[in-house]
């Protein structure tokens, strides 16, 4: 067979279309570029599998769990076009160059294509950290193959989740609710914040006062905090314990008679300095940014999720503009190092750079050092305000932090001094108290004239120094005292992680991987575990139950350092010190005394659900977490105060809003205490004779009919049915009816809404008879108020009350009108946050049929279950839009008509 012709071509292959777009400008003639958007193949549901695999041993994950846990891979429906695409492209190319990420994922890509579309010419394995002209060439000259270790290290990781996620989430699914899910790390960062929570509430707050003064000399005035009493230090939150226990010893705590006391002793007392201490202050640049830091100071200093972050970093990168996004280094190039020198020294001097280039190495757990810290793309960087014309708002703010923290890295520290005054006078009634002024003063900004690092909130007092100059005095001086207060604190509980606080306790605990934190932080709010509180992530009550059993029965599975002792494990495969499959017949299938997870699911024995589901608020009220959401249920009967009927085991709804550490024992106790009835019963139906009740439910106040069950007499008298061999089949179990309801009217009550009222609930909708051409018009109640219906045109009418008293000349009068959308009242947009800058519409949010959503006039995206109105900043409502646009519009399967059959022509 004669070999193909030569055709000069060369294809290269990178995962997304804006990456592609960037590399094709500094490839040249003869380079063809192509993007797999992605992954090409993944392991496909169970459900999904060929018949003949169902029931071998592939068939419970897509997975051969007996012969090396080989993934059975399948090619994604919507990519099976991009491949015949790449196939295309391929036979006309004489060499493949596979460009995708350089870390595990980006391997696992170019393994996959390599599987797929099977070359006959040679392949080369092209990675770069920028996409740059010069770093595209530097690769150029690197060609190697695909790294199998780094291979291996990401399908063990795929397969673990599968094997995690499909053995422990059905037992979630059981004894908690359906729906939830599992993850080797959601469920481990979904502890995090319940066990932050829970810190919380077992908090016990302290109380304890000190004094203010205003201090003068000649040579100014300043403020200063009581330090010591009689030589004893002045008790402060650190010195108490989260029980509120005082711990320090030989610490003066002040209650607030002594503060007050104390003050008014000191109102003509005669001060003098008696200590005046400076030491040099010095602090150094932080290091350049990792995936985690760049994650944890956009949150704190642009209010970017870690979601955001990732998004607008993937698209600076992929644009050329920042250098990859996805590491654990902090180390710079030397191109780097050189570029960051040299415009260092040419915007604020050569004195603000320092002898030598600074050198940063990584120190949270598990760091891979694997690729370059994020920084400015190029060897030479640009400026903010060079390419501020060419990106959107968030594109530039993040790009222009990046360059900041690039540049100071490499700039001198800043130079300063603290000085610390010790001050005193005997108060009146002989105790002596001492009062204590900080301040530092920089008197050389090297780093901080371009930039500083943001910070978390911390517990305690805050003692930190204030960048204030103290006014020059001397031991012995005398000062004059105004304003002496007593002032009173209270300590406070850890407070909850932001999504930047738990980002730095991961990375810390070396739990995950930062390439994968915004993701896992994204999913804990899609699944309900978590929720957004301002900044703060609040755990829902369903977290308390899942974690709580998965701590009493997989505790290994939500253990810190099991889970951060996991990742070193993939480290070692991708480092080729280990293999895969062999580590997870150990994790599965276990080995001697060490149980896998096969073994632990099948010897879970008897899970007790209520008690799982149960938390103890006071002696008598428990939190139980139920079907329709958390409700408080009382173990005490209750007299009801209208009806002096004993209710026994009352309950009382939980408000969606409250977070779990404001459910206190008063609490609950109030809650239980203002309850609506949760059932009233209204009488009985004269036409059906069921009982009709009136209910407060999860979603409002409605009525319903209680239909009784069959009795297994009823049931033994149905009609007998026989098989075919004559003998009869059992009594088949009734098809449970499904009860008439009617949700209230705004103007009604379950405390005051009638029998009568209840039964015309029921009842809707309401036929109001048929048009000229046979339509039938009813009127009933929707979650957007009363309207009229006829087919597939629905009309708004006025109020509730006219469901009743309509006509149907009065509803054809109303379909006579031409329909207008919007009718009603114009609404106000619920939120704006300016032109989008893309369409360059003004983005808007509104109250749609489905909850609130977002949109420019031209697309919509629907505001995600976990975020709140309050919490959605344009930054992520840009993202949500440009996420939405770039899947395109939703395919719709057209209903395809049979063709009209042809007349026959009759023949003359």
């Amino acid at each position: 067979m004669p070999s193909k012709a030569k055709t000069g071509k060369k294809l290269v292959i990178v995962e997304s279309p804006a990456k592609s777009k960037t590399i094709a400008k500094y490839l040249g003639e003869g380079f063809i570029v192509e993007a797999s958007i992605g992954h090409i193949r993944d392991l496909p549901q169970p459900s999904e599998l060929p018949a003949e695999l169902k029931k071998t041993s592939v068939g419970k994950f897509a997975v051969d769990i007996d012969h090396d846990f080989k993934p059975y891979y399948v090619v994604s429906a919507d990519k099976k076009k991009k491949v015949t695409e790449l196939k295309a492209a391929l036979k006309d190319a004489d060499e493949l160059y596979l460009a995708t990420d350089g870390d595990r994922e980006g391997e696992a890509i170019a393994w996959h294509l390599l599987e797929v579309l099977k070359p006959k010419v040679p392949v080369y394995r092209m990675t770069f950290g920028e996409i740059t002209k010069e770093a595209i060439q530097r690769a150029m000259g690197n060609l190697r193959d695909v790294d199998t270790a780094l291979v291996d290290a990401q399908e063990t990781r795929r397969v673990l989740d599968r094997l995690y996620g499909y053995e422990i989430s059905p037992v979630l699914w059981r004894k908690v609710a359906r729906g939830l899910s599992a993850g080797r790390v959601q469920s481990v960062v979904t502890r995090m914040v319940v066990d932050r929570e829970r810190e919380r509430m077992a908090f016990k707050a302290a109380s304890y006062w000190d004094l203010t003064g205003q201090f003068g000399a000649d040579a100014g005035s300043f403020k200063a905090k009581l330090a010591a009493v009689d030589g004893a230090k002045v008790a402060s939150g650190r010195d108490f314990n989260d029980d509120g226990v005082l711990t320090s010893k030989n610490v003066a705590h002040l209650n607030e008679e002594l503060a007050a006391s104390l003050a008014a002793g000191l109102q003509d007392a005669s001060f003098t300095v008696r200590s005046v201490d400076t030491k040099p202050y010095t602090r150094r640049p932080a290091a350049p940014f990792t995936t985690s830091t760049l994650q944890q100071e956009a949150g704190r200093k642009l209010r970017f999720s870690s979601k955001s972050t990732m998004q607008v970093a993937q698209r600076l990168y992929e644009n050329g503009y920042i250098t990859y996004m996805r590491t654990d280094s902090s180390a710079l190039s030397d191109e780097a190092l050189t570029a960051a020198r040299r415009q260092a020294s040419e915007l604020y001097g050569p004195e603000y750079i320092p002898q030598s280039p600074r050198v940063y190495t990584g120190k949270a757990a598990n760091a891979q050092e694997a690729h370059e810290a994020i920084r400015p793309a190029g060897d030479s960087f640009r400026t903010p305000a060079q390419v501020a014309k060419q990106l959107s708002g968030d594109e530039f703010r993040l790009y222009e932090l990046i360059w900041k923290r690039t540049v100071a890295s490499q700039m001198a520290d800043a130079k300063g001094s603290t000085a610390t005054i010790r001050l005193g006078a005997v108060a009146a009634d002989g105790r002596d108290a001492e009062f204590s002024a900080s301040g530092t003063v920089i008197t050389f900004p090297g780093f901080l004239a371009a930039y500083e690092e943001g910070k978390d909130e911390t517990r305690g007092d805050d003692d930190s120094d204030d960048a204030r100059r103290l006014p020059n005095v001397a031991k012995g001086d005398a000062l004059k005292a105004s304003e002496i207060l007593a002032v009173g604190h209270e300590t406070s509980p850890p407070p909850r992680y932001t999504e930047a606080s738990l980002t730095a306790e991961l990375e810390k605990r070396g739990i995950g991987r930062p390439s994968t934190y915004a993701s896992t932080i994204s999913t804990i709010q899609d699944r309900g575990y978590v929720r957004k509180q301002g900044s703060a992530l609040v755990p829902s009550w369903i977290a308390f139950s899942v974690i709580r059993l998965l701590e009493q029965h997989f505790s290994d599975y939500v253990d810190y350092e099991f889970t951060a002792d996991m990742e070193g494990d993939l480290d070692k495969i991708a480092n080729g010190q280990a293999v895969g499959a062999s580590w997870l017949r150990h994790f599965y299938f276990g080995e001697d005394s060490d149980p896998g997870l096969l073994s632990i699911v099948n010897n879970l024995g008897e899970i007790d659900a209520r008690e799982i589901n149960s938390i103890p608020i006071t002696d008598e009220i428990t939190l139980r977490v139920g079907k329709f959401g958390p409700y408080l249920e009382s173990s005490a009967a209750t007299v009801d105060p209208k009806t002096g009927e004993i209710v026994e085991s009352p309950r009382a709804n939980v408000p969606e809003d409250l977070a779990p550490d404001e459910l206190t024992a008063a609490k609950a106790i109030e809650l239980m205490e203002t309850a609506a009835p949760e059932e009233r019963v209204l009488g009985t139906d004269p036409h059906t004779g069921h009982t009709v009740v009136a209910k407060n439910g999860r979603y409002g106040a409605y009525v319903t009919e209680i239909i009784p069950e069959m009795t297994e007499e009823q049931i033994a008298a149905q009609p007998v049915e026989y098989y075919k061999n004559g003998k009869p089949k059992p009594p088949k179990k009734p098809v449970k009816a499904k009860p008439r309801t009617g949700s209230l009217f705004k103007s009604m009550t379950v405390e005051s809404v009638t029998l009568d009222e209840a039964l015309q609930l029921m009842s809707l909708p309401r036929a109001l008879g048929e048009d000229a051409e046979g339509n039938l018009i009813t009127v009933q109640n929707g979650r957007f108020g009363p309207y009229l219906k006829k087919g597939t045109d629905s009309r708004s009418i006025g109020s509730e009350e006219e469901i009743f008293t309509i006509t149907l000349d009065q509803a054809l009068e109303i379909y006579s009108q031409p329909k207008q959308r919007g009718a009603r009242a114009a609404v106000p947009p619920l939120a704006e946050f300016g032109p989008d800058p893309v369409s360059e519409k003004n983005i808007v949010v509104k109250e749609g049929r489905f909850g609130p959503y977002i949109t420019d006039g031209i697309t919509n995206i629907t505001v995600p279950r976990a975020t709140s109105l309050e919490e959605l900043t344009r930054e992520q409502a840009v993202e949500l839009l440009a996420e939405k646009r770039a899947k395109g519009p939703v395919k719709r399967t057209a209903t395809r008509k049979a063709p009209a059959k042809k007349k026959a022509t009759a023949k003359k």
